[in-house]
């Protein structure tokens, strides 16, 4: 099996739960509700979930253990994208191929489907069929990681960097924030899912690898904003020149900053170097260095 076939698969088995998790209906809230499935269902590549199935996969455990933690982080994921693209963020238009959800419905009912996905995160953590210490510090994982020492401070910095030049170590902080750090946990929710304790040495390595494909994955977005398309890339380009952002290619060129992601991407291979049965997540992270969308 190929990363296409294996992220296809992922990505049905995460979309099949997805569509059961989203299915009740309520006339009354009825737009809402369809702006929350109108983002979250859209076709994705569906790595956060992935790394979730794959890492608990690596390490024993199954895939009815892991599939909630899997779509909580994708909710959470989705919930970031709807708010990301609103006009008082990035003010973007298109994501994943299509409008984004407040041009689709309108500013208020975007926000509140991003308000209705996060919450509904943690109602999904709490179906995982695994003992109630590990829905505890799953839901501590995923609040931490998407909050304000995590993912939203990124976020932060991210918006308090535009039109400033940032010092490499702020623009690395950054990245470790609002994108590495949702693809952290997800690693580590696919070992609490997997049974291991807090003090196993493997969530340590679990979290280096996706830290480290977090940054390359970052690097790689940064270079296709400038040289990809947008009907290739599902989202408009040029969108951090616009903001007058900070990336890596305010200190290398495409080929520089791609080199520096080749290293970071080895780092992230070697950190699974002794676990068996590693492959997939060796060629997922060759895949996220080489992707063009």
């Amino acid at each position: 099996m190929n990363v296409t076939e294996i992220l296809a698969a992922n990505a049905a088995l995460v979309d099949e739960a997805l569509v059961g998790y989203t299915a009740e209906e309520d006339e009354d809230f009825a737009r809402e509700l369809a702006a929350e499935r109108y983002s979250l269902l859209a076709r994705a590549k569906r790595i956060r979930p992935t790394l979730v199935l794959e890492f608990c996969r690596l390490f024993g455990g199954s895939d009815e253990a892991a599939l909630p933690f899997a779509c909580a982080v994708e909710m959470v994921h989705t919930y970031s994208l709807i708010h990301d693209d609103l006009p008082c963020m990035d003010d973007d238009d298109l994501r994943r191929g299509r409008p984004t959800c407040h041009k689709a419905f309108d500013e208020a009912t975007a926000l509140l489907a991003g308000d209705g996905l996060l919450t509904r995160a943690f109602g999904v953590l709490a179906t995982a069929p695994v003992s109630d210490a590990a829905v505890r510090r799953a839901v501590a994982v995923l609040s931490r990681g998407a909050g304000s020492f995590g993912m939203i401070g990124g976020q932060v910095m991210d918006l308090a960097g535009e039109a400033k030049r940032l010092p490499l170590p702020a623009l690395l902080k950054l990245h470790a924030h609002k994108t590495g750090a949702l693809i952290a946990l997800s690693a580590e929710l696919g070992c609490i899912a997997a049974g291991l304790l807090p003090e196993d040495p493997r969530i340590t390595a679990a979290k280096r690898y996706a830290q480290a494909i977090g940054l390359a994955f970052q690097i790689v977005d940064d270079v296709l904003d400038v040289t990809a398309d947008a009907a290739t890339l599902g989202k408009n380009i040029g969108s951090d020149a616009k903001s007058e952002k900070t990336t890596f290619l305010s200190f290398y060129d495409a080929q520089g900053a791609l080199a520096y992601a080749r290293r970071v991407t080895q780092d992230a291979k070697s950190a699974l170097d002794a676990f068996p049965g590693n492959e997939r997540l060796l060629r997922l992270a060759d895949f996220l260095l080489e992707r063009n969308y």
